[in-house]
């Protein structure tokens, strides 16, 4: 006989099923044979659902399908509850380790003054040493869309500026009333600032 909380555990996961990736268990595998797996990993064969069912009951653990597409499909039995805990802590740990690499904007006008550019060059640069990308923008306004060589030679500038610390991702193109440029930091910056 097994203990009351059991079963309420049992009915909890029967009517509020978690399912992790739409892995389905439990009363929710609807197939007739499985093959199973033990807790530990040793395969306990080919055998009719209720009967996988029933021996994990008995271990008090889940039956888990793990392979739906196999023919027949592979079950495991396995503390469900234990297994969802320890694939999340593990997606956190992979998403700390993860570097968010952003792009980061520059805006500037083909007939740009020195000062003004430098400014930007300055803000591009600072965009570079955290190990972000940087997109140099070209605005064109009204008749100086009739010189788009006077906007690349801008962006020829900051890319001879920064040539030690960018490599061109994407050369001079122009789009609309706009030429882009997109800078990506060497690997020496990648990790962020040294």
């Amino acid at each position: 006989m097994c203990h009351p909380f059991f079963y309420l555990v049992i009915f909890y996961r029967r009517c509020f099923s978690i399912s992790s990736e739409s892995l389905r268990i439990n009363e929710e595998i609807r197939i007739r044979e499985v093959r199973v797996t033990s807790a530990s990993g040793e395969q306990l064969g080919i055998m009719a659902t209720h009967d996988a069912l029933h021996m994990a009951e008995e271990q008090h653990l889940d039956l888990v399908e793990v392979a739906p597409k196999a023919k027949p499909p592979v079950c495991r039995i396995m503390d469900f509850g234990k297994y969802r805990y320890e694939q999340q802590k593990r997606e956190k740990e992979v998403k700390k380790r993860q570097k968010v690499i952003s792009i980061k904007e520059v805006k500037l006008r083909p007939n740009i003054e020195q000062h003004d550019f430098d400014v930007k060059l300055k803000n591009a640069l600072r965009f570079v040493q955290e190990g972000n990308k940087v997109k140099v923008t070209i605005m064109f306004r009204g008749r100086e869309l009739s010189h788009p060589e006077l906007g690349k030679d801008v962006l020829q500038r900051v890319a001879a500026e920064l040539k030690d610390l960018v490599s061109i991702e994407r050369d001079a193109k122009l789009e609309g009333k706009n030429m882009i440029m997109i800078l990506a930091p060497k690997a020496q910056f990648k990790g962020g600032k040294q």
